[in-house]
């Protein structure tokens, strides 16, 4: 019997969420973060993540500071406000809230898939649940010891 695993992210906007979520709950004690930092606590390759902190300072999640006292963290004005939405939107853009259940190219509201409006509910959903989730809502939880970020 094969068992497939289902996700909803891509492996990188996973280990980009992994990493904003540690990053706020660093951020909030005003700690900028090294690569090599992020890397061991979300379980993930120095350059991979690397590579996942560009994409997350290019969107606007994070900051990347250089020098001695540099490091990734989350401006403090912002540590409130960046979502979920945000994160999967910087490393996987709008694919997620736009694509078909079905994979067809041509699937959307006047020409819809067999699955399109089902689909659409839970697509709709799913965003409005990444919207309103908070990067450092979710760090609270780690501090609070009722989730965690790597396995």
């Amino acid at each position: 019997m094969l068992k497939a695993q289902v996700t909803l992210f891509s492996k990188t906007c996973e280990y980009g969420i992994r990493a904003a979520v540690y990053l706020a709950s660093q951020s909030v004690l005003s700690r900028k973060v090294s690569l090599k930092e992020v890397a061991k606590e979300i379980d993930s390759p120095e350059a991979y993540t690397s590579k996942i902190l560009q994409k997350l300072v290019k969107g606007g999640v994070i900051v990347s500071e250089k020098g001695p006292t540099g490091g990734f963290s989350i401006e403090a004005n912002q540590l409130a406000y960046v979502t979920l939405e945000q994160v999967v939107l910087a490393i996987d853009g709008n694919e997620l809230f736009v694509k078909c259940g079905l994979g067809l190219k041509q699937c959307n509201d006047k020409a819809p898939c067999p699955m399109h409006v089902k689909f659409k509910v839970i697509r709709d959903e799913l965003q409005d649940m990444l919207r309103s989730t908070t990067v450092v809502e979710l760090s609270k939880r780690i501090d609070e010891g009722l989730g965690f970020l790597k396995n």
